[in-house]
């Protein structure tokens, strides 16, 4: 008999990629980088710690003033009641039977951010939607916080999917490097965002192919208000934050006085360039766009401008956008003007120029590979018509029946009374975290899955405790990536932790679905259905997988779909023959004016791109909030996972906020001081870094720490959410705002 204490190691994979994994007994004990992965991050460091820490869910709770009165108010507040597993699934299970039969499905929000582990069975979105699919259906949400925006104003665009555009049509590294000359990075490339997938990245190229364009003599500029948006060795544009669509519409601005644009392009590839040109020539407003226009709004000289603009036009040049311009107000307008400035050039659908997304915002983009589709978990049809836009949770709690816009219908928030949140945290993502703390407050009943005792489970009225993905057997495959992993149980679960799938077999058994949920399998037998079914498709396509035990005996392979060479995007066919391949769009060709959007009639969208300035702008700061913040993504784990094990490291909480010399001094700030950051909606603790990297007036915070203290308290980790406005981007996109706001500093005394 094998001895169970033994040391041991395995290799596992995770939204951030491959690691190897140290266990002990029951304990993880350490952690190191995947031998394979060229730039391995640093994320599983902390993982030992988080996976076996105090704040892990115990045992099944239930808030008191909830079970003993069904109260709503007190969440946050309250203590929780510990109940044997059974009795809690009952009193969960009754109380989803009472909702749905009273209420309807209508009045049930099924929330998760599908992050909860890279493992295909074991994902959490997918087993919260398929039990809440089961007995009847669910309210669910449209599109992500980070590329909400961008998926309701891409296909009016593009006429395309913005997903399928992002993942499988857009130039990949290899073209980039043999072709690109002039790279023009808007919100710039982070290799500390590219580490990071939906269902993880094994080899972090990033950073290496940059190492590669230097080499080749590309010119890579970033423009951003921080340095630090790009590797070391790219040239830096400062630039206000949101001020990129008024650039973009100054470069274009030169291109046509000065005669650089594709005309031939625009006619035989685009429709409406004629409503647009006389509004950026200021026809139509009196405000011709032009360099010395934007320089001011900009932060960059006129000269500049112009210099960028003939450069462009001169060479073979990508455009590329980050997913941080469409997380603000009015994003739909750099997404949009970013695809008219590349018509112009004429550039669309030749290797290596044009326009592209999200490059280093996630892991993968620009890999190519041959399509060979993932095993999913069945989440079946959900009989509920009703959706929101993601961002718009807090709006939805709070005004049940309100009419709202979105992308050219008019729709009518829910009334919901329980909201089911497996997979996710939305007191990390979510705006203005105060006002949404009152928001949690207005449903009958809330229940969470959750490893840890987040800000979530503590709003929540009934935990369940659920397992990590080291707890639990499963497979690691994604779209965007050429490995196979066999995701090994590598401890017993912490606590009485249980799988979501159980979690979910035993309420569906309890409301009279139980083999409509679990179709009589086991979460082994699943694992094993659905693996073959994907080695089944793999020989379909001429590839060898091995079968299950064999994965597990071998722990990982690599597969033969990586694509050799430059990749021919989406684009090339349209450019070679705009009639034989039309796009999705109305006019089967690129939209520069969108009679469908111009049909909505939105003043804060309207049919062609336009610069509008948002609500919180520098142009509106005083003394009360002079500085403009940004929050990007942390380094240092995936949103919040793994917060509770950082919390504890000295220094390293509350979060670190970045201040430009200039600012700092005017505040006598210097770099370790302990900093108040606020603003009329709330207030936050955070920790002073003063660096040149970041533009003047700029201040920028991570996202990421556990929210604390709602209302007037300081939060005390640095949660820069807690800042943020909780508007939509426009009544088109509705998307997320959150990635500025305006703020004021000081010194903590």
């Amino acid at each position: 008999m094998a001895d169970k204490t033994a040391p041991s190691t395995k290799v596992t994979s995770s939204h951030w990629g491959a690691f190897e994994v140290d266990v002990e007994g029951d304990r993880i004990v350490a952690t190191r980088p995947f031998s394979q992965d060229p730039h391995p991050s640093r994320i599983p460091d902390s993982l030992p710690a988080a996976v076996h820490h105090k704040t892990r869910v115990a045992r099944p709770s239930i808030r008191r003033g909830w079970l003993e009165a069904r109260e709503r108010g007190g969440r946050g507040a309250q203590e929780f009641v510990e109940l044997p597993w059974d009795e809690a699934l009952d009193i969960a299970a009754a109380e989803i039977d009472r909702v749905r039969h009273q209420h309807g499905n209508e009045s049930i929000f099924g929330g998760s951010y599908g992050w909860g582990s890279a493992g295909r069975f074991h994902h959490a979105q997918s087993q919260v939607h398929r039990f809440l699919n089961c007995i009847g259906g669910y309210v669910a949400s449209f599109g992500s916080y980070s590329t909400g925006c961008a998926q309701s104003i891409m296909p009016h665009v593009l006429g395309v999917n913005f997903l399928q555009l992002l993942y499988e049509h857009q130039d990949g590294w290899q073209t980039i490097h043999d072709n690109t000359e002039t790279l023009v990075m808007f919100g710039g490339i982070n290799p500390k965002n590219s580490q990071v997938s939906m269902g993880g990245i094994t080899e972090h190229e990033t950073a290496g192919w940059f190492d590669r364009l230097a080499t080749r003599g590309t010119r890579c500029i970033n423009i951003g208000p921080q340095r630090t948006d790009a590797p070391e060795g790219c040239e830096w544009l400062p630039v206000r934050p949101g001020s990129d669509t008024a650039l973009m519409l100054a470069l274009a601005h030169v291109l046509e006085e000065e005669g650089l644009v594709d005309r031939a392009f625009l006619a035989s590839h685009t429709v409406g360039y004629e409503r647009f040109r006389p509004y950026l020539m200021g026809d139509t407003d009196g405000v011709p766009k032009t360099p010395d226009w934007a320089a001011p709004l900009c932060g960059v000289g006129a000269d500049t401008i112009r210099a960028l603009a003939r450069r462009m036009a001169s060479t073979r040049t990508l455009i590329t956008v980050a997913w941080s311009l469409q997380r603000a107000e009015h994003g739909e307008q750099p997404y949009w003007m970013s695809v008219v400035l590349a018509a112009m050039l004429g550039q669309i659908g030749l290797p290596g120029g044009g326009v592209g997304y999200g490059y280093g915002a996630i892991g993968g983009v620009g890999k190519s590979l041959l399509g060979l589709r993932g095993m999913t978990f069945p989440q079946l049809s959900n009989p509920v018509e009703d959706t929101i836009p993601v961002a718009r949770i807090g709006d939805m709690l709070r005004n049940p029946g309100r009419p709202y816009d979105f992308n050219g219908q008019r729709k009518t928030y829910p009334d919901i009374r329980l909201v089911y949140w497996a997979g996710g945290n939305p007191y990390h993502h979510h705006q203005d975290l105060n006002a949404l703390h009152e928001a949690w407050q207005r449903p009958e009943t809330i229940i969470v899955n959750e490893p840890w005792w987040t800000a979530t489970a503590k709003r929540a009225d009934i935990v369940f405790p659920a397992t990590t993905p080291y707890e639990r057997e499963d497979i690691g495959r994604t779209n965007m990536d050429d490995y196979l992993f066999h995701m090994p149980r590598l401890i017993p679960p912490v606590g009485q932790a249980r799988d979501d799938y159980d979690i979910f077999s035993g309420l569906a058994e309890r409301c009279g679905v139980g083999h409509q949920f679990t179709e009589g399998r086991s979460a082994d037998d699943w694992i094993a259905t659905l693996y073959a079914e994907y080695r089944d498709a793999a020989a379909n396509v001429g590839i060898d997988v091995p079968d299950l035990d064999a994965l597990r005996e071998r722990n990982w392979i690599k597969l033969p779909i990586k694509a050799e060479g430059p990749n021919r995007t989406f684009f090339a066919p349209f450019r070679e023959d705009p009639d034989a391949f039309r796009l999705g769009t109305p006019s089967g060709r690129i939209e520069i004016f969108s009679a469908t959007i111009d049909s909505f009639g939105y003043d804060d969208c309207p049919g062609h791109p336009v610069w509008l300035p948002p609500t919180e702008w520098l142009g509106t700061a005083s003394t009360a909030a002079p500085l403009h913040l940004v929050s990007p993504q942390p380094g240092d784990k995936l949103h919040s996972q793994l917060e509770a094990a950082l919390a504890d490291v000295e220094g390293a909480r509350p979060e670190t906020l970045v201040i430009h010399p200039d600012d700092a001094a005017a505040r006598e700030i210097t770099t370790g001081d302990l900093l108040r950051v606020f603003n009329a909606r709330g207030a936050c603790r955070a920790r002073a870094s003063v660096s040149s990297d970041i533009n003047p007036g700029v201040v920028a915070l991570p996202t990421g720490a556990w929210f604390g203290a709602p209302g007037g308290n300081i939060d005390p980790d640095g949660n820069p959410n807690v800042l943020t406005l909780d508007v939509g981007t426009s009544r088109l996109g509705q998307g997320c705002s959150a990635h500025s706001a305006l703020v004021q500093v000081a010194r903590l005394s």
